[in-house]
């Protein structure tokens, strides 16, 4: 399980593709899957072997100029390759590591395991790569979404064998006891992907309180953010679109939030808001917010409309202006339908078993 150099599994706060591998190996351990992962030292969860260059997650090198970050990946990968050769019992490999992990897989031979690289994020990028990839039979990949797939270049849907939706275990525990508060949340990275500047324009233009919860690059709190690097582009997407309109009253950042805190956060929300500016590929804090009884409300783009049904588990509109009426009609949604499609669709038993389907037909 290759889950690359940035971030340790599972991370401490914001790392997507980290959560759902946390989330993932200790259900295919309980299947009876032995499990090598491929991480920084600095992980914690169980494993049945480790591969490591790294002791701490090197996230705060990924924005860096291409020539201080290069080797980064590779170092990852060279201890990989090396580790595949040296053990001769790896029945396959599944790999999470953008760009470079495609890569290297197809680059070990007929010789080497089967493949499973799973696609995280934007298909749009690495048009050269993905336009053009081939990495035979032995190479599959599988995409977190059927929309996202099915905007894969040629090339790269030719090697696909499915998608699986992400999953949280939230979906599997007890709801939190919270009283539902006013406002809306705003979970994630604060990107321009993710919209958070139309969504702190639309809380004053509409009324109502809102509260981002997510890093600024790799700057988790106000102190970090204060020493932050300025020329980072999510810094810059903070100061010149966000900040301004972060009054602390109205409009709140209470950066990064994790565990507890972060259930409660968004079990108390009278709304999760997706004000999507991209088409998002999976959507953790989507299937987080419907295990939490949360509704969501959000831009049909991407995989919202897969995970999120209009009328019943969220609202959703293509018209960014709509948004901030929708959320004021979001108690029209039922929590508990929330909850319910959650331990249908989204829990780690769920997406273990998924994943396990796909193995065996690599295999």
């Amino acid at each position: 399980m290759n889950a690359g150099p940035w971030l340790p599994v599972p991370p401490a706060g914001y790392g997507g593709i980290e959560n759902v591998i946390a989330t993932l190996v200790p259900e295919l351990r309980a299947l009876g899957v032995e499990v090598i992962l491929a991480s920084v030292g600095e992980s914690t969860i169980e494993a049945d072997g480790r591969v490591s260059v790294f002791e701490q997650g090197q996230f705060a090198h990924i924005q860096r100029p291409y020539n201080q970050a290069v080797g980064v990946v590779q170092a990852h990968q060279h201890a990989v390759t090396r580790a595949i050769a040296a053990r001769g019992d790896i029945d396959l490999i599944h790999d999470h590591v953008e760009a470079a992990g495609l890569v290297t897989a197809a680059a070990l031979g007929d010789g080497a395991p089967p493949v499973l690289h799973t696609l995280h994020w934007d298909l749009h990028k690495h048009p050269e790569l993905y336009g053009t990839f081939d990495g035979g039979d032995r190479v599959r990949v599988n995409g977190v979404s059927a929309s996202q797939v099915a905007r894969a270049p040629e090339a790269l849907r030719r090697h696909s064998i499915g998608h699986v939706h992400l999953a949280t275990p939230l979906a599997a525990e007890p709801l939190p006891e919270v009283s539902r508060g006013s406002y809306a949340v705003v979970l994630g990275r604060i990107h321009p992907g993710k919209g958070q500047d139309l969504a702190v324009r639309l809380a004053h233009e509409h009324g109502f309180d809102l509260v981002l919860a997510g890093p600024v690059g790799p700057y988790h709190d106000a102190a970090a953010l204060a020493r932050a690097d300025r020329e980072n582009p999510d810094v810059r997407f903070w100061d010149e679109q966000v900040a301004p309109h972060v009054d602390g009253v109205r409009v709140r950042w209470v950066g990064t939030v994790t565990g507890r805190d972060r259930d409660l956060l968004v079990a108390g929300a009278r709304v999760a808001l997706f004000p999507l500016r991209w088409e998002e590929p999976g959507g953790t804090a989507m299937v987080e917010s419907l295990a939490l009884g949360t509704p969501v409300v959000g831009i049909a783009r991407g995989c919202l409309p897969e995970l999120v049904e209009d009328g019943r588990t969220g609202l959703l509109t293509t018209d960014e202006e709509a948004l901030g009426d929708l959320v004021h009609k979001a108690g029209t949604i039922d929590p508990a339908e929330c909850r319910a499609e959650a331990e249908r669709r989204f829990t780690p038993a769920v997406m273990a078993s998924e994943y396990l389907r796909l193995y065996e037909r690599l295999r």
